[in-house]
């Protein structure tokens, strides 16, 4: 008798959450495993997320030209934030356990309310109750993960692995997309942008993945922090590498990697 969708989904995420959990890294999936469209993708990842426990949040890979060129898609992707992966500004991150070894300069928002099925531009922002300067370091449990395709991306949680949060900031400036960015490593900048590099306004970013969510059978709820993706060019980073994220007149958020 072949095997259903579902567990073929399970047997796929099995394997994901096992390179997960043991910081292997795969050629790919079986072609019988293997997903060939973002439904099957989807499905994986719900299942990777049912094994890995609690989340406090979303992510959005592919926001930017610079991130899209990384992981070789021209579409966006939402994935979950672990709380495993939460990190706050000056801790640590060791390094011997990632494989993109990248960094991205982002603007993370929390939501102050839930996010009803039909959502609008004017509702997802004014469901906005703050803002984090944050680095995110995403990572993948791929071997290729730069031919991968979305589908499998998209299972493989987006490229979810560690997300840096500074301290929240209340407001919420009206000229995100103007506010120049920059990464410095080891005191050298080595990237810069500013928000119009995520779809033109990271707020555009948010509003994308409240209406990606829906279709997909989810939404955003209150509490949540959602990071809207790189706002510069996607530096690699090596062992013992202090990373500094400067948004101007915002702040700054730093990490290092052990």
């Amino acid at each position: 008798m072949p095997l259903t969708a579902e567990t073929l989904a399970d047997r796929a995420a099995d394997l994901l959450w096992t390179a997960w959990t043991t910081g292997e890294v795969l050629d790919g999936l079986p072609e019988d495993l293997h997903p060939h469209d973002h439904e099957a993708g989807w499905a994986i990842q719900r299942r990777v997320v049912e094994r890995a426990g609690a989340s406090y949040g979303w992510k959005i890979a592919a926001t930017s030209a610079p991130s899209q060129a990384v992981i070789g898609i021209g579409t966006p992707l939402p994935g979950r934030l672990f709380e495993g992966g939460r990190v706050a500004s000056g801790d640590r991150i060791p390094f011997a356990g990632l494989h993109m070894r990248a960094v991205e300069a982002e603007y993370a928002f929390r939501l102050a309310r839930d996010i009803g099925p039909e959502p609008t531009r004017e509702e997802v922002l004014a469901a906005v109750g703050g803002m984090h300067l944050a680095i995110e370091v995403p990572d993948s449990r791929l071997a290729d993960y730069a031919h991968a395709g979305s589908s499998l991306l998209l299972a493989d949680v987006a490229c979810a692995g560690h997300l840096v949060l500074g301290p929240e900031l209340s407001a919420v400036p009206d000229d995100l997309a103007t506010i120049g960015t920059a990464l410095w490593i080891n005191g050298e900048r080595t990237a810069e942008g500013d928000g119009a590099v995520v779809m033109g306004d990271p707020r555009t970013a948010l509003v994308w993945l409240a209406e990606e969510l829906v279709h997909l059978g989810t939404g955003l709820k209150a509490g949540e922090i959602v990071t809207t993706g790189s706002t510069t060019k996607v530096p690699s980073i090596q062992a013992g590498d202090h990373v500094r994220a400067d948004f101007g007149p915002l702040g700054q958020v730093d990490v290092t990697f052990t």
